[in-house]
């Protein structure tokens, strides 16, 4: 497997593909209606502006297995060193240590970036996620209860955050 860029010509179909997925048959993304094509290029066109990466996994045959990216977690200056994160794996790729990469590259480049926290936002019976940031160090910092109706249920929302020791010298303004 090789982690790659992911670019809106190449990988828009495959990343709306596996958010479609989430948002028909999970509470991973909190969101009612599929995507569309369309809505893809405002997606990539808003990571590129505020040059947040979109890393993707491929394999050998070149199919994307998952991608993570982060972008603005408020929109106020004083959090221009905190991101808030997600990670999806196409279902076919599952338990193969996709999601672990993919986390673990976000981490490499949000320090690269000079970011000092990462923010997961994770539903609370994602059991599977949780453990996954929690590997990686992230802890547990609040769940926001019935934070959103999906399926006929209030859905409890949970953080997690990782410090990062970076930037060396942060600035206000």
């Amino acid at each position: 497997m090789r982690v790659v860029q992911c670019d809106y010509s190449r990988h828009a179909k495959p990343i709306l593909e596996i958010f479609n997925d989430a948002i028909v048959n999970s509470t991973a993304l909190y969101d009612y209606k599929p995507r569309t094509i369309e809505m893809m290029a405002g997606w990539f066109d808003a990571k590129s502006k505020g040059k947040f990466p979109v890393i993707g996994l491929e394999n050998e045959a070149g199919e994307l297995m998952g991608f993570a990216s982060y972008g603005t977690f408020r929109a106020w200056p004083a959090y221009k060193y905190s991101v808030e994160h997600s990670v999806y794996v196409n279902a076919r790729f599952r338990g193969q240590g996709i999601g672990k990469r993919l986390l673990q590259e976000i981490i490499v480049a949000a320090q690269q970036q000079n970011y000092h926290l990462l923010i997961g936002g994770i539903d609370a019976t994602n059991s599977v996620s949780i453990r996954l940031h929690e590997k990686l160090g992230f802890t547990f910092c609040g769940t926001i209860k019935q934070a959103g109706f999906k399926f006929g249920k209030w859905l409890n929302l949970s953080f997690y955050q990782l410090i990062l020791p970076t930037p060396s010298n942060p600035a206000d303004g």
